[in-house]
């Protein structure tokens, strides 16, 4: 047995104390020199035996802001890197195997050792975490918080040493307790938080904001069973649920004594006060979860914050469970803990919207109470609301937290008793809103029935907004020209097909002019004329009764009853349904708009909230994604990592990365081309002993590796990659073996990604890309000159073994459809040559690393518009290779699996599901040609390195530090607090 002590001597100095087996009774804590305890551990009276210690030495440095507190020199100590020899890690290592054991204790497998390692890492976080927090919360500074239904946080240890400096000191302690750090940090599941590049985005942001030492946090929820573990079957895509928390989580520390009461149905009521009081209904708690972040060389860990629903234990239906009626029993308590089940449960029936809704009300909800309860902390006996947006700043990651505008509303007006002016003010100044998309299904509409029933305090405070909406609208467009009113109101208000609010019922009402011509002269003989439409309704009904009885005498007479029969009168047209837009409501209750790449911040302006552009253009700002080196270069591609330090002569560019630039001077020079390749061709053979074990194909690492890994969905166009190599399979088997050899270079094309569980053509796509793979990669004709492989199950650590080894990434959606993307600077940063159209981030990549080292085809962003005018109209002529390739799908080549529903997605001129509303048809032409362009550059070799290298150096402007850096400042007004 072990124990251990830790302790702070005067020389702010970390002590730490190994009594070995057998040893007697300690305490092992961390104090300052002002003697205040940080970490306690008691252990069990064990006989003395042996004795060890070793020291961590406390680094402090000035803080960037000036503060002006009294206790700042009073700060708590840190650990920043542990001055730690390997033989103390091992020390830790196994006395957590031993004292915090999730393993029966017989043997220390890799499972065990994981564990064990993960929590001695933790113990180093926990007190930076600790001194972080407290420090932030004794000067009361303005605090940034990132709510996002998604985190794709990937593995936490290698990132977690690395940031600690401790990589080296871990692998060699590992080795010393007989296992590799490789193959212990393989045993760590992916956290099944996210699905893709929303998620990704937001952990890089957390990365970036714990190493440049701003003050903020993410709150997401804790979803158990995550999207979804992806299968590939001879069907296509299985989904199982994820099992990451099967084994437990080492990184979460459970705060049983944070959690707040969430709300749903029930009913308004006015109460004695003239207040509203939301009351009834069904209660949950949402519990907190707490994940620390530590930054790069630095002591700041801040915090990503998870709920985790529960509903008390008196929900227990006993007596229904003695009876026999279990599920009856166990109802309540299952319908609190399915919220956070599965990440984007499908939202096809009435029970999937249900469940979405309360998932993204329980983030909200649970969120904002933990704000409000910190704001007030820090306030102390004085709170001024007004001061709120002064310390806080809410970041909503697209308009999935949509719902935090009327709940703060709810909260500062119903629970804090401000007026709505206030709260209104508050509210305004303190949220704002990232847009990411520009699809209309995913600027999300809720159904008003439906949030009236699940939230209904909240729908009449989105009713007070609208009508505060239409108030400024009618300001702003006057009432002269009701038909342009009319267009801004139908395109601006948050309730769609809604009746306008009262005050403004009539608005809209136009005159009813008569069709009955009077003569001058009869007017002006005329003593009194009656006005046309205002008969006493004494006359109006013996005037329809005469009527009527004339009308039925005359059909009588004139009509046969066959006739009569015959006649069918209209079906009414239904009613529109009505809806809540959660986009609209996300700009007129936020201080700020933003876009994520130039091009599609410009969409946002021009097409998608135009008119709220107009009438607000200070809120519209452009935010270009960016993602961490350190997780995508440093420690994902540490070969690549140790080239660019030594030929820069600093390792400055992982917090600079303004410094990769300096590559750019290099990039003809022979020896730093030979270094380049070869840690490329290394990162290769990774990948070819990996797609070996996980799909059975074999393939040459002397191939072009041409990668492309992202959700599936037609508009990223994966269709137009895999068309293009059926082209190019089919070319071959027309050719001669060594035709085809001096034609082709050879090919490794791997594609990876998720088609959501209900998206049935991205499944179709799925299905294809599988079924010529395994046509292609058992055609003895082909052999390596091609290959074909969908990587099952994609996630963040796949990502950092494929991105390293990439030569070609395809990033090709429809010009105008991706709003940034994230993976193509992944790739950049890692000296990937990129085939894109001008969408999103490629636009701003392309001008970084220049237009000689980026494979541009396809149509542009401003041409969709018209391409799909003259489709529709039947002008589009097909390209003859684009129709020559789907006859060859056709005709069986790849099974018999039926693809004409996949391939009638890219016939016709009209329809839904039909008439290629992606243009892969329109683009599939240029795209090919670009591709006999790449076959050309990789052939020399000299050329393609050259390239690569101008790639990596480009990349300079996509970090997330400079993302975090300019919603710091222009979004959040917030500045880095560095701990003393």
């Amino acid at each position: 047995m072990a124990a251990y002590q830790f302790s702070v001597s005067q020389s702010k100095t970390l002590s730490f104390w190994h009594y070995d087996s057998r040893s007697s009774l300690i305490d092992f804590s961390c104090r300052t020199s002002k003697s205040k305890l940080l970490f306690v551990r008691t252990f069990n009276p064990l006989p003395l035996r042996r004795r060890k210690s070793f020291s961590v030495k406390c680094v402090s440095s000035e803080p960037t802001q000036k503060l002006d507190d009294p206790i700042a020199q009073e700060a708590p100590n840190t650990v920043n890197s542990f001055a730690l020899d390997a033989s103390s890690i091992a020390s830790s290592i196994k006395y957590h195997a031993e004292f915090t054991p999730y393993f029966s204790p017989e043997k220390f497998e890799p499972p065990k050792a994981f564990f064990a390692t993960a929590q001695s890492v933790r113990d180093a976080l926990i007190i930076n975490w600790n001194t972080t927090y407290d420090y932030y919360e004794k000067l009361n500074v303005k605090q940034a918080y990132y709510l996002s239904m998604e985190f794709l946080q990937g593995r936490a240890l290698l990132n977690a040493i690395g940031n600690l400096e401790l990589t080296g000191a871990y692998a060699e302690a590992l080795t010393k307790l007989g296992h590799k750090l490789e193959n212990i940090v393989s045993q760590e599941p992916d956290a099944a938080l996210g699905n893709g590049g929303l998620g990704r985005l937001a952990s890089c942001f957390l990365d970036s904001l714990a190493t440049l030492n701003y003050p903020a946090w993410g709150y997401g929820l804790r979803y158990k069973y995550g999207l979804f573990k992806q299968r590939i079957t001879k069907d296509g895509q299985e989904e199982v649920a994820e099992d990451w928390l099967e084994l437990g989580n080492p990184w979460e520390i459970v705060r049983n004594d944070v959690s707040y009461p969430v709300k749903f149905y029930g009913k308004v009521v006015s109460g004695a006060d003239g207040k509203r009081h939301w009351i009834g209904g069904e209660d949950i708690k949402a519990v907190a979860y707490d994940v620390p972040i530590p930054g790069y060389k630095t002591k700041t860990t801040t915090n990503l914050r998870l709920w985790s629903t529960k509903a008390p234990s008196g929900d227990l239906d006993l007596s229904a469970f003695n009876a026999g009626d279990h599920t009856k029993a166990y109802e309540a308590l299952a319908n609190a803990e399915k919220i956070c089940f599965i990440l984007y449960p499908g939202d096809e029936t009435e029970e999937g919207k249900i469940l979405r809704l309360k998932q993204q009300y329980t983030l909200c909800s649970a969120s904002l109470q933990d704000i409000i309860a910190r704001f007030e902390r820090r306030s102390g006996d004085f709170i001024k609301w007004e001061d709120f947006p002064e310390k806080v700043a809410v970041q909503m990651n697209d308009t999935h937290p949509t719902l935090c505008i009327p709940e703060l509303m709810r909260i500062l007006i119903d629970l804090k008793g401000l007026s709505w002016k206030d709260a209104w003010n508050i509210t305004q100044r303190t949220v704002a809103y990232t847009n990411h998309t520009v699809l209309p299904e995913a600027l999300e509409k809720w159904s008003l029935e439906l949030v009236q029933k699940l939230l209904p305090r909240h729908i009449e405070i989105i009713e007070l907004i609208d009508e505060e909406l239409v108030s400024t609208i009618v300001s702003e467009y006057g009432t002269e020209d009701l038909d342009l009113l009319e267009e801004k109101l139908k395109e601006m208000r948050i309730l769609e097909h809604v009746d306008l609010p009262a005050p403004f019922a009539d608005l809209l009402v136009k005159p009813i002019e008569s069709s009955i011509v009077v003569p001058t002269e009869e007017l002006e003989n005329s003593e009194e004329v009656e006005p046309v439409g205002e008969k006493d309704e004494s006359e109006e009904k013996d005037e329809s009764e005469e009527k009527d009885e004339s009308e039925e005498i005359d059909e009588s007479e004139e009509k046969d009853p066959e006739e009569e029969e015959e006649q069918v009168l209209p079906e009414p047209l239904p009613e529109p349904p009505k809806l809540v837009r959660m986009a609209n409501l996300c700009v007129v209750g936020g201080h700020a708009v933003n876009g994520v790449a130039e091009i599609h911040s410009e969409i946002v302006k021009d097409e998608v909230f135009n008119a709220f552009f107009k009438l607000w253009p200070e809120k519209f700002q452009n935010k270009t994604n960016g993602v961490t080196p350190r997780r995508w270069i440093r420690f994902c591609n540490p070969g690549l990592s140790k080239i660019i330090s030594d030929w820069i002569g600093t390792e400055e560019w992982v917090l600079n990365t303004e410094r990769l630039a300096e590559l750019r001077k290099f990039a003809d020079n022979e020896d730093l081309q030979t270094q380049w390749k070869a840690t490329k061709r290394s990162n290769k053979l990774k990948v070819v002993s990996f797609l070996k074990e996980k799909t059975g194909y074999s393939v040459s690492p002397d191939a072009l590796f041409d990668i492309q890994v992202k959700r599936i969905h037609e508009y990223k166009r994966q269709m137009l990659n895999i068309l293009g190599i059926v082209y190019r399979y089919k070319k071959m088997k027309e050719m001669s073996a060594s035709e085809r050899k001096a034609k082709f270079v050879p090919r490794v094309c791997i594609f990876g990604g998720k088609a959501f569980a209900t998206y049935v053509q991205a499944k179709r796509i799925v299905k294809f890309i599988t079924d010529v793979g395994a046509t292609v990669n058992h055609d003895p004709d082909i052999g390596d000159l091609l290959k074909v492989v969908f990587v099952p199950d994609y996630n963040v650590s796949v990502a950092e073994l494929l991105i390293p080894a990439s030569e070609l990434s395809q990033h090709i959606s429809t010009a105008g459809m991706e709003a940034s993307g994230t993976s193509n600077m992944k790739f950049a940063m890692n000296g990937c040559i990129q085939i894109g159209t001008l969408d999103g981030a490629n636009v701003e990549i392309r001008e970084e690393v220049g237009e000689d080292n980026f494979f541009l085809f396809g149509a542009k962003a401003h041409e969709i518009a018209g391409l799909r005018k003259e489709r529709a109209e039947g002008k589009f002529v097909p390209d003859p290779r684009f129709e020559e390739v789907k006859k060859f799908v056709r005709s069986g080549v790849f099974g018999p699996y039926n693809y004409d529903e996949l391939m009638g997605s890219l016939e016709g001129n009209e329809g839904y599901g039909r008439a290629d509303y992606f243009l892969v048809g329109k683009d599939f032409p240029s795209y090919i040609e670009c591709q006999e362009k790449i076959d050309e550059a990789y052939q020399d070799q000299k050329r393609w390195t050259r390239m690569s290298i101008l790639n990596t150096a480009g990349s300079y402007k996509f970090s997330s530090d400079r993302t975090i850096h300019e919603y710091a400042k222009d979004i959040w007004n917030i500045k880095p607090v560095e701990l003393p």
